[in-house]
């Protein structure tokens, strides 16, 4: 785990993410890119009148300054952090400077969301979860030292996973921490037998390789309590999702288990995008 994207807005939830980013940093001698977006219109920075690119630069070297005023902490001094200002916020492109960058995770913030503004809005952060190709992993709360003892990887068991599961593995690996596989057996027309489970695990195991794994079953009323319940019944420090990365229509009418945990999980969520 070389290096770490953390999308920075100089909030105490980006704050936290960037501690949970040093402590990573410092085990596996990384380097950390805090990343800030600018929020300033496209027409505005791109404008041939003599004076606007002027005004573009001063808000840059702006953010440039409460980068090194928000970093001058000594919880920081012990590693390197590269400050990112990009011009205008768009979310497609914090997986373009994590690709840049060569980045193993990005590590984010989030107070998340609830009710109303969850279906219309939507928090940054599963914006970038949304459209992120690197792993993220999202933070809730200050976390002096983070080191997960134990990971689970919840999925359907289906093919597409794979490639998913095979991340969570590494990732579990970077964090020292013991990885679970769940599965959850939800009522009604996704009820499964034992007879079918095991088939199913069967198959995946096949499909993974020579490995052993151990996938534990746990039966609840929907995939998203049962994970944050399975979570909490074992004391699991950290839960990874695959995520399909839906847009549009498709992610209104459908949305995204992964985002919504990642939203609503008290403890650390990473995603795989699928």
């Amino acid at each position: 785990m070389k290096n770490i994207i953390v999308p920075v807005d100089f909030s105490i939830q980006s704050e936290n993410a960037l501690k949970v980013a040093a402590s990573l940093a410092r085990k596996h001698n990384s380097k950390i890119f805090a990343l800030h977006m600018l929020e300033l219109n496209h027409a505005y920075i791109t404008s041939t009148e003599g004076f606007q690119p002027e005004q573009t630069v001063f808000f840059m070297k702006i953010a440039e300054k409460r980068f090194l005023e928000f970093i001058d902490k000594p919880v920081f001094k012990d590693v390197v952090i590269k400050p990112v200002v990009k011009h205008y916020k768009v979310f497609s492109e914090v997986n373009e400077v994590a690709e840049a960058n060569n980045a193993d995770i990005i590590v984010m913030g989030s107070h998340g969301t609830d009710g109303i503004m969850e279906i219309f809005v939507g928090s940054n952060t599963e914006k970038v979860v949304r459209n992120s190709d690197v792993p993220v992993l999202v933070i809730k709360h200050e976390m002096k030292d983070f080191e997960p003892k134990t990971m689970v990887f919840a999925c359907d068991l289906k093919p597409e996973n794979i490639h998913a599961y095979q991340r969570a593995k590494y990732i579990a690996n970077q964090f020292s921490s013991e990885l679970h596989i769940l599965y959850v057996n939800t009522p009604g027309d996704n009820f499964l037998s034992t007879e079918d489970i095991n088939v199913k695990i069967a198959e995946f195991s096949t499909a993974v390789g020579p490995e052993f794994l151990d996938i534990k079953i746990y039966n609840d009323y929907t995939v998203e309590s049962g994970v944050l319940n399975y979570a909490e019944s074992e004391n699991i420090d950290v839960i990874g999702m695959p995520t399909h990365g839906r847009k549009g229509l498709s992610h209104f009418f459908m949305g995204s288990i992964g985002e919504d945990i990642a939203n609503h999980s008290k403890i650390p969520v990473v995603t795989f995008k699928i």
